[in-house]
């Protein structure tokens, strides 16, 4: 490369080099000009694909752009996680800024159908204190449903109770869901009024299978107070074979009193001997014979 082809081409770099940063300097200037006109550029959230209403929002549905502050929408939000998990209450379309007044929080307003397993369905069961462990259960735990039924009929009935079902997870109690802020407001809209150790509920929502859901439903229409619910620790997920009760195998079957299922070995009783007899022989006597 001769000296005239070294200078050409330093002079090409030279010039691209300027090139660059006069187009840098433009796009400063530009920025500078609309950040004056528009304000500052400020991140908000947007959705990344249209977000159906009722729908709960996960981080795939969202991202993050950077928009001038003359731009951004009242109640826009910044930080993607106060979103997720949230519902829309209304659609949101792919690059629109998701708004605090398009969601809601999971609970009574966004109802309950979130919330239930695929394939499970939510069932309503009415309770009192003494059916439900005094109503000190709450949305998140796990219970067993004990019915109390009557068998048979006229002298040949008989009261069982059965274990229905078991390791049954709570979805709601009363309009208490599970994941939703246990508050609210008083009817004045002035005063907070927690739900933490609220009572006043009267039914407890449960999961169940479609076939429980029938079983649950055929008690409650024939005898809807014949149902009972038994608190589990949430570590306890087991299952066990529980046989039903009733007074003959509670008292035991000649009702002589519970004996609490224990019953003597036979090895501890001793075997019966029956008493010896002793025979005589007989004496004899002239001409016959006499027992003595």
């Amino acid at each position: 490369m001769n000296s005239n082809e070294t200078r050409t081409l330093w002079i090409s770099v030279g010039a691209a080099l300027f090139s660059v940063f006069l187009l840098y300097s433009h796009s400063q200037e530009r920025e500078s000009e609309l950040q004056k006109k528009y304000g500052v550029e400020e991140s908000v959230v947007v959705a990344k694909q249209t977000i159906k209403q009722m729908q709960t929002i996960v981080d795939t549905d969202l991202e993050i752009i950077k928009k001038p502050k003359d731009y951004v929408e009242p109640g826009a939000i910044a930080n993607p996680e106060l979103v997720i998990g949230q519902v829309a209450a209304s659609p949101i379309s792919k690059g629109e800024q998701v708004l605090e007044s398009k969601l809601l929080s999971p609970g009574a307003d966004t109802g309950i159908s979130l919330q239930v397993s695929p394939g499970k369905r939510a069932l309503a069961i009415p309770i009192e204190d003494i059916r439900a462990a005094g109503k000190l259960i709450r949305p998140g735990d796990r219970v067993d449903l004990i019915a109390a039924l009557d068998i048979g009929k006229g002298t040949n009935q008989r009261r069982e109770i059965k274990t229905m079902m078991q390791d049954v997870v709570v979805l709601a109690t009363g309009s208490t869901i599970f994941n939703n802020i246990p508050r609210m407001l008083d009817d004045d809209k002035k005063n907070i009024i927690s739900y933490v150790g609220d009572l006043r509920y009267s039914t407890i929502t449960i999961e169940a299978t479609p076939k429980e859901a029938q079983d649950i439903i055929l008690l409650l229409s024939t005898s809807p107070s014949s149902i009972f619910l038994t608190v589990r620790n949430p570590n306890d997920r087991g299952v066990a074979q529980i046989p039903s009760t009733s007074m003959d195998n509670m008292l035991g079957a000649s009702g002589g009193g519970f004996d609490g299922g224990y019953r003597v070995p036979a090895s501890a009783v001793p075997a019966y001997v029956p008493p010896v007899q002793t025979i005589l022989p007989k004496k004899k006597k002239q001409g016959s014979f006499i027992d003595l």
